[in-house]
C-alpha cells in the first residue's frame, strides 16, 4: 500500500539561493547516498515543486517506510549531514514551525462516488 505525505517549506528570499537549491536537485547532482537512503526507508517516489519562494513536498511511501530509521542515517552519514545542512541554510520553515510542515489532506476526488 502506497501513502502520500505532502509537506510545505520556504525557501530564502534570494535569487541566488533559488537557483542553488533548483540546482542541487536537478538530475544528477543530487547524492546518490540521499537517494538510496530514501528508498532504503521507504518512500517510493519523492517530489519537490516550487511556486516562489514556497516548496511543496509530495512523497509517496510504502509500508516499509520507517522515518525514524531516514532521521537515523540523516544524522550518521556525513554525506547526509552535509546533504541536510546545505538544505536546511537555504530553507526558512513557516512562521510559529520547524523544518518541513506536515499538510492534512482536505479534499480527495477519488474519496467521493
Amino acid at each position: 500500500m502506497i501513502r502520500r505525505f505532502v509537506r510545505m517549506i520556504d525557501l530564502a528570499d534570494d535569487p541566488a539561493t533559488i537557483a542553488a537549491y533548483e540546482a542541487a536537485h536537478a538530475v544528477g547532482n543530487t547524492p546518490p547516498e540521499v537517494l538510496a537512503s530514501q528508498r532504503r526507508h521507504g518512500i517510493a517516489d519523492l517530489a519537490i515543486y516550487r511556486h516562489g519562494l514556497r516548496l511543496v513536498m509530495i512523497m509517496d511511501v510504502t509500508n516499509a517506510f520507517d522515518p525514524d530509521a531516514l532521521d537515523r542515517d540523516a544524522a550518521s552519514d556525513p554525506v547526509l549531514i552535509d546533504w541536510h545542512r546545505r538544505m536546511g541554510a537555504m530553507q526558512r520553515p513557516l512562521p510559529g514551525e520547524q523544518g518541513w510542515v506536515e499538510m492534512p489532506c482536505v479534499f480527495r476526488q477519488s474519496d467521493h462516488p
